[in-house]
Formats: C-alpha cells, structure tokens, sequence
C-alpha cells in the first residue's frame, strides 16, 4: 500500500495581511487608514528583506508622550523576524549584531528623541548606521582584533523607530512617517497583555514567515510600478512594500499605492524648508515681485517685516538679517552661468547702491523654491518695498520693469 503526500493548500497573503492589520488595529490608532497598510506591508517585508536592494525605516513619531508610538513598536517587535528592541546602542555594538546574528535583526528603536534629540550628544556614528543600513550596499569599515585588521561590518537591516519630535532629514528621507497623536475620548483600543497577545502576535509572525518563503522568487524578481510621480528616493523607500502588496494580490496592491501617494504627500506636507531656501522663497514672492533689480538696502527693510520669518531675529535675540550674512547665504547658490550669486551695482539717479538682480537669482528660484503664487501685475507693483521716505524701488530705479523668474531666465540665455 502506498501513500500519498497531499500539498498544503496555497496561503493567501491577501488575507494573512488582512489579519496583520487587524492585529494592529486592536491595539492601536493610527492617525489614518493609510498608516495601517504601510505598517502591515512593513511587517511583512521585513521576512523578505533580502530579496530587496534597499530597506525602508518605519518611524512612529509624536510631538507629546503618551500617543501610542511605543505600543505601536511593541506590536511590530512580534510580528517581525529576529526582532530586538534597544533604547540606545553603539554603533560597533549595531554592527556586529547584524553580522552576527542568524538572518539579519529587525532592530527597534524605543525613545529614539534621545539619541537625536536637542539634549542628544554626538551621535552622528549611530546616524550613518541607520543611513548607510538603508541600502544593501551599506557597510562599516572598522579594526578588529590585537591586529586592528580592517574589516567590513554590513548595517543592511530593518529597522523601526519610535520617539518624540522629529528626526534628521537624512533619516526621514529614508522612512515611511508615521505622525501619532493622542487618542481621543471616543477612540478605544484594546489592552495589551504581553504574557497573552506576544503569543498571538508570533503565531502571525510565523504564518509571515511560511508565506515569504513562497513568494520570495517572485518577489525578487518583481519591479512594482510606482504610482505617477513616486520618483528617486521616495521610490526607493516604497517599492518593497508595493512589491509585497503585489505578491498578496487582493485588494493590497490598491490599498498600497493609494497609501504611498498620501503617506508621501503628508510627509512632504511637514518638510520645513532650509533657511537658504526660505529666503531664496522671500525674495522671489516677498520683496522683488516681479522686480528686476533691487538695492540690498530695501531687500533687507521689505525682509524685516516678513511675518513668520526669521529675518528680524536670526538667533532668538532680536538679531537681525545684515548685509554681510545676506551676502553669505546667497553666495552658497549660482546664478545661470554657475557663479556664486553676488551683489551687484546698482544705478540709480542718487548714487550707485550694492544690491541683487534677479537674472542672478533666477536659476535658483526654478531650482529650489516651489511653484510661485499666482499674482497679477497690479499686486506685483503695489507689493513693491518703498524707500527713501516713501519712494517705490520703480519710483527710484528708472527703466525698471516687472519680469518672472522665467523671463529672467530668457533673457541671460538670450
């Protein structure tokens, strides 16, 4: 009599993953439907890490305690391979946990505020870690042993981050944000018990596991399409998740791609723009408006008045912006023809004043600030800064004439 070995039924990752999320569910908020599906996505790509080329971080962030950050860490630490959770670590010691262990760690990142938070000391070694691990590529070169022998240690892992405030643009650029917040009165979630739901949470965590191993080829094999405008590092970041939303069909690969468009567009939503590009910004839609030339002098009085700006007060004790460091700002941009932005003379009937042109800021403007406000040419001209006891820049400047930054552009090229 012979026997036969009849094959277990396929695993359908649609409704494994649909499971995953209701675990999250139980025991947490999230600040919209989109952060559950990237969180489940995330789970499960952590079990296929190394059919991907890079690794995105996760990161629960929130600006007070007691939003649900750590929970939300405490369920990914059981549902995700290998998981170890630290507060703080040595770079070395991260290392050599990744080169050490069985299968690469998902490492989880509790209070992580208080290795890049204010009171933080240096830590950039734990931050090149958590860069260079974002791709696979990325190693450490250190000495070992009484030789001091040179040896390269990878850092390719996932990793998960929970803390208050934010992060280095280095890192956020790298992860998928989620922003937490606290519950409100009518939100309610369950308790969670260690001794009773770890069990629950492993248990999904093993069926992740057997259901990787079946759709790793596919998934290594896999090159998702990206929604429309998801490009360089922001593809980077969602593409593993897009690939194992794909792999469990469904309604996944859907939900996945809506999820990144907002996900993405909630984190661009929250980028602070650096101080260079906050003035190149001020110029263009604050002072010159359409003007093609104007004195540092009245660059500096329209830019004193910008409310919501730091100009007025550049080190939180009523310092103000002078020419000097105007001078040195711009001077870390080029104009057109790839020179440092500079002041310029400026002719006029009282004398021959420094002040900026806007063909020299022209390249800038299209390079770094978003997309200018829509203005008429009258709410150009009377937004233009008055000197000289109420004379108008147009006034004292003659042959002066409103031009975007575009036909600034034209006109150098012309």
């Amino acid at each position: 009599m012979t026997s036969t070995n009849t094959p277990a039924p396929p695993i359908d990752g649609a409704a494994l993953l649909d499971e995953v999320e209701a675990f999250h569910r139980r025991f947490n908020v999230f600040p919209r439907e989109a952060a559950y599906v990237a969180v489940t996505l995330w789970d499960a790509h952590a079990h296929l890490i190394d059919c991907f080329d890079t690794t995105p971080r996760i990161a629960f962030l929130s600006p007070e305690p007691g939003s649900g950050k750590s929970r939300a860490l405490e369920i990914v630490e059981t549902l995700t391979p290998k998981a170890m959770t630290t507060v703080n670590a040595s770079p070395n010691a991260l290392f050599r946990l990744v080169e050490a262990t069985e299968g690469r760690p998902t490492l989880l990142f509790d209070e992580i505020d208080t290795v890049f938070g204010p009171k933080a000391g240096d830590n950039e070694p734990v931050r090149g870690f958590l860069n260079s691990g974002y791709r696979r590529s990325g190693k450490a070169l250190r000495c070992v042993g009484e030789s001091q022998t040179p040896q390269f240690f990878s850092a390719f892992c996932a990793v998960a981050m929970a803390g208050l405030g934010s992060l280095p643009d280095t890192i956020l650029t790298r992860s998928v944000i989620i922003r937490m917040r606290k519950r409100a009165p009518n939100e309610k979630v369950e308790g969670y018990r260690e001794r009773i739901h770890e069990r629950q949470g492993h248990a999904l965590r093993d069926r992740l596991a057997k259901w990787a191993d079946t759709v790793r080829k596919q998934i290594a094999e896999a090159w998702p399409e990206l929604p429309e405008g998801v490009t360089d590092r922001s593809a980077d970041v969602w593409e593993p998740l897009l690939s194992v939303a794909d792999a469990a069909g469904g309604h996944w690969p859907e939900r996945a791609r809506a999820a990144c468009v907002e996900l993405i567009r909630a984190a661009h939503g929250q980028d602070k723009a650096s101080l260079g590009i906050q003035l190149l910004t001020d110029l263009r839609d604050k002072v010159f408006c359409g003007a093609e030339r104007m004195p540092t002098a009245a660059i500096l009085e329209v830019l004193h008045e910008v409310d919501d700006a730091p100009w007025a007060d550049m080190d939180g004790n009523g310092k103000l912006l002078n020419a000097r460091m105007l001078s040195k700002m711009l001077g870390e941009y080029v104009t057109a023809n790839n020179d440092p932005i500079r002041p310029r003379s400026i002719r006029t009937a009282r004398g021959v004043p420094k002040g900026y042109y806007a063909e020299d800021l022209a390249d800038a403007w299209l390079r770094y600030c978003p997309p200018p406000p829509e203005k008429s040419a009258t709410s150009a001209t009377s937004a233009t800064p008055q000197v000289n006891g109420g004379e108008s820049v147009a006034e004292e400047l003659p042959g002066i004439r409103y031009i975007t930054p575009q036909a600034a552009t034209a006109d150098r090229t012309a």
